[in-house]
C-alpha cells in the first residue's frame, strides 16, 4: 500500500449541453473492481434509454487496475480521454461514468474527444477531494470544562471526531494523521495542563479531507 493517494468523497454528478447533446457525469469512490462494476451498472442501468454510457475508473490505491470503455462512441474519444483525466489528477479508487443523450448534431473525433474529457474534468474538480494515509485513532477523555477547549482545538488541527460520548467525563474518538500525532497529543496535554487522557485505539488508512 503506497503512503498516501488522493480520490474522490462519495458521489457527485454534473450536466452539461454540448451541441444539444446533454452530458451527465457521474463520478464515485470505489474500492475495487467489483465496486467499480456495480457501480458503472448501477449509472448504465438507471440511464438505459442514453445514446452512450462510458466510463473510466482506477479501482485500487497503486494505479494498476484501470479500465475504460467507449460505449459505442468511435474508439479512443470517450472511455481513454477519461482515464488520462484520472491520471492528470493522480486520483485512485475512483470511477467517472460520462452518459450522453445525442443531441443530433455530430461533434467529430475530435469534438467528442473534448467532450468526455472536459466533462470528466469539469466534474472531477467539483468533486470533494481526499488523501488517504496513516492515521492513528486516539480516544480523548477530558472533564466537562474543557470540552469546549478540546473542540476548539480538534478543529484548529483539523481531527475528525469519530464518535462523542458524555458519560462521567467527555470522552472523544479522533483520527490524527500519524504523522502529526505526537505533536497533537503533546499540544494538547500542554493546553490542557496535563488534565486529559489519551489512549491510542488503532491505526489505519483514513480519508482525510484535501
Amino acid at each position: 500500500m503506497p503512503e498516501k493517494y488522493l480520490s474522490v468523497s462519495g458521489r457527485t454528478q454534473t450536466k452539461k449541453i454540448i451541441e444539444k447533446s446533454k452530458f451527465i457525469t457521474t463520478s464515485c469512490h470505489v474500492e475495487g473492481e467489483e465496486e467499480a462494476r456495480a457501480f458503472i451498472a448501477e449509472i448504465s442501468k438507471e440511464y438505459s434509454d442514453a445514446t452512450h454510457n462510458c466510463y473510466a475508473y482506477i479501482a485500487d490505491d497503486k494505479g494498476n487496475f484501470l479500465r475504460f470503455s467507449d460505449d459505442g462512441e468511435p474508439q479512443g474519444t470517450a472511455g481513454m480521454p477519461m482515464l488520462e483525466v484520472l491520471k492528470s489528477k493522480d486520483l485512485r479508487q475512483t470511477a467517472v461514468v460520462v452518459t450522453r443523450y445525442f443531441g443530433g448534431i455530430k461533434l467529430g473525433a475530435g469534438g467528442l474527444l473534448r467532450a468526455y474529457s472536459g466533462c470528466a474534468s469539469e466534474n472531477l474538480e467539483e468533486a470533494q477531494k481526499v488523501q488517504y494515509e496513516p492515521c492513528a485513532e486516539l480516544e480523548i477523555t477530558v472533564s466537562y470544562s474543557s470540552v469546549d477547549a478540546v473542540l476548539r482545538y480538534l478543529q484548529e488541527k483539523k481531527a475528525d471526531i469519530l464518535n462523542t460520548m458524555y458519560l462521567n467525563d467527555a470522552i472523544f474518538t479522533v483520527a490524527v494523521k500519524k504523522s502529526g500525532e505526537e505533536e497533537f497529543s503533546s499540544s494538547l496535554v500542554n493546553l490542557l495542563n496535563g488534565k486529559v487522557k489519551i489512549k491510542r485505539l488503532k491505526e489505519y488508512f483514513f480519508p482525510f479531507k484535501v
